[in-house]
């Protein structure tokens, strides 16, 4: 039997990435994934154009119980670093909002471009590959999957978290860090859409659809990017980036209108435009049927007839809508998994564990979840590439 210098379980983002790395340093790696295709997540995120990284790429755009964990791996291997082979690759992108890069084709190019990485670097990568037992004996891995047995001296997990269940991801990695005495943040679906209490949920659904700018905030975090009205809740960036922050209990305030004072321009536009109806005046300020659901609880009135009083409690209600998430969408509809692999028993700089020689953990697998914008792809690349570099 083959003895490699290591093997990786899982062809993502972060295996690839590690074993492209390690590949070029002379080691002997072989990739095994159960998927019948390297790379599937890459494949379809960003709609299908893969948001790789982001130009603005902090420790502070990450969670987990240990804050400064990531900082070592991020600052070792950066964003630069990773748009530096993007470009040598001549794969074209450009930057949407808030510093997201995306490719200009299809995500297909990220895909290759890692593969092609792995040629270099000698890697033997292998689908269809369905792990049935690992065990470690005289400080060597061996893995057994229904095709055949592989042994090495060191293992990687990079199987990823639970997000996404129909694109083949399961509680792998967290089984096997268990079996080797590794503890576990409890997974929870992150960067989701959240669903309204009952008692709201008419007011929703009949404005679902409609996308607004807003400032969403959850206890001290807060987040300024569109939010969409769904028929359950509410889904969009600011609300995917919030619920990874947010936890049963928590309020979620909305201001759907961040940029003017809402109580202010009411006055406004009553001392200008008295004989205006609500509906019509909200409207300049809202999309038409958020602008109609506001206003009408109110009678269909000149806004001359509304007293202050009125007008600062419509304004609460757009600047300050208040609901407490029923649930989240679960990790169906999660982008990615909050908690995982508890990082108090790995290296921050190799990515290795500190209680069992050569077994390593990177990407998603971790408790490290970036917000939405390309941050976990980056915690991907950079994971990968400290422990592709530490493979001895």
């Amino acid at each position: 039997m083959k003895l490699y210098d290591a093997i990786i379980l899982g062809a993502g983002a972060a295996g690839l990435m590690c074993a492209s790395v390690a590949g070029q340093r002379g080691k002997t790696i072989i990739v095994l994934d159960h998927a019948d295709e390297v790379g599937k997540k890459i494949i379809i995120s960003g709609g299908g154009r893969c948001n790789f990284t982001n130009l603005n790429v902090l420790p502070k755009c990450y969670i987990s119980h240990n804050p400064h964990f990531a900082k070592s791996a991020l600052g070792r291997y950066t964003q630069h670093d990773f748009i530096a082979m993007v470009e040598r690759h001549k794969i074209a992108y450009h930057e949407k909002t808030l510093g997201q890069l995306f490719c200009d084709s299809s995500a297909r190019s990220i895909v290759n471009m890692l593969l092609d990485e792995c040629i270099k670097g000698n890697v033997d990568i292998r689908t269809r590959h369905n792990i049935n037992n690992i065990s470690l004996e005289d400080g060597l891995f061996k893995i057994s999957s229904e095709k055949k047995e592989f042994l090495a001296r060191n293992l990687v997990l990079a199987t990823g978290g639970s997000a996404i269940p129909k694109m083949g991801a399961t509680s792998f990695a967290y089984d096997v860090a268990r079996k080797f005495k590794h503890k576990i943040i409890e997974p929870k679906p992150a960067l989701v859409p959240l669903k309204t209490p009952q008692k709201q949920l008419s007011f929703v659904q009949n404005l679902a659809g409609i996308a607004v700018e807003a400032i969403v905030t959850c206890n001290k975090t807060q987040f300024r990017e569109n939010i969409l009205f769904t028929h359950r809740g509410f889904s969009g960036p600011a609300i995917l980036q919030i619920s990874s922050y947010w936890a049963h209990g928590d309020i979620i305030t909305l201001n759907l209108s961040p940029d003017i004072d809402v109580f202010r321009f009411l006055k406004d536009k009553k001392q200008a435009r008295p004989k205006t109806e609500l509906k019509t005046v909200l409207a300049e300020l809202l999309p038409t049927r958020l602008a109609h659901a506001f206003a009408e609880h109110y009678p269909s009135l000149p806004i001359a007839t509304l007293s202050d009083k009125i007008m600062e409690e419509i304004a609460m209600k757009i600047q300050a809508y208040q609901f407490k998430p029923s649930g989240s969408e679960g990790f169906a509809k999660a982008e990615v998994t909050l908690g995982g692999i508890d990082t108090a028993g790995f290296s921050s700089k190799t990515m290795e564990s500190k209680n069992i020689k050569g077994l390593f953990a990177i990407g998603e697998a971790m408790d490290v979840t970036g917000w939405l914008g390309g941050y976990n792809f980056q915690w991907a690349w950079s994971s990968g590439w400290a422990a592709g570099m530490s493979l001895d």
